[in-house]
């Protein structure tokens, strides 16, 4: 059943036409009424609707059902990622996304290629934000991941839980992530750029708690470095 998130109140019974995007991917399924599909609004649980009218541009439903469905981890992630080319930082959200993360906080590095700001940082982050719900409707998630604002990496480490498990990924660590004890709280992890971070910026990790670990032998790229590392603590720790 298409399955499609909807910033809108849902409850049984509720009658509504969908918002433009749900709408219109509805018309390019050739869906008639009478089909129903899956609705959910980032609260929790999802709700199935039935289709009352297909428009030319509009599409109207009715919530017939709810399913008080939980598919979040118990492990709670942020991951504090260093800001990569567009592509690069879609694949990250995308991945990061369907691997359960909580909050993804990007940054500028001091070797970031990356430089948003104003209404520029405005505009990714709203694509970001589209990134992310996308991969929600298709992993079955029923919570959108927060994405925060643009920051400094200063600004990130400043403000990052002081409960958590703060992890920094550093190429020659000696700390592996199985010999990493179970979590108490929540698990906050740093990737930087794709110049990597500067000595500056891992002394500064370090010092407010941030413990370097290493995933293996190879270096990966940035893009693939945090949703490689959410993988394997979601083995250990989460949905394993």
């Amino acid at each position: 059943m298409p399955r499609f998130f909807v910033d809108h109140a849902l409850s049984v019974d509720n009658a509504f036409n969908l918002p433009e995007g749900p709408a219109r991917h509805v018309q390019v399924l050739r869906m008639q009424p009478g089909e129903t599909i899956t609705l959910f609004n980032g609260e929790g649980g999802e709700y199935e609707a039935r289709i009352t009218l297909m428009g030319k541009r509009d599409v109207a439903v009715i919530v017939i059902g709810y399913t008080p469905e939980d598919r979040e981890s118990p492990l709670r992630t942020i991951l504090i990622q260093a800001v990569s080319a567009a592509e690069r930082m879609d694949y990250t959200i995308q991945k990061a996304t369907e691997l359960g993360v909580t909050k993804i906080w990007p940054v500028h590095g001091a070797y970031s290629q990356q430089r948003l700001s104003g209404e520029r940082a405005q505009k990714r982050l709203a694509h970001w934000q589209g990134v992310a719900q996308s991969a929600c409707e298709q992993s079955g998630r029923t919570r959108i991941p927060q994405i925060l604002p643009v920051t400094t990496l200063a600004d990130a480490l400043a403000a990052a839980p002081k409960d958590a498990t703060r992890l920094l990924l550093a190429p020659g660590a000696a700390t592996r992530l199985a010999a990493l004890p179970a979590p108490q709280t929540q698990v906050v992890l740093l990737v930087g750029p794709e110049g990597g971070l500067s000595d500056g910026e891992e002394n500064a990790a370090r010092a407010v708690g941030f413990e370097a670990v290493v995933l293996g032998p190879r270096i990966l790229r940035t893009e693939t470095a945090g949703p490689a590392v959410l993988a394997v603590l979601q083995a250990l720790f989460g949905d394993g």
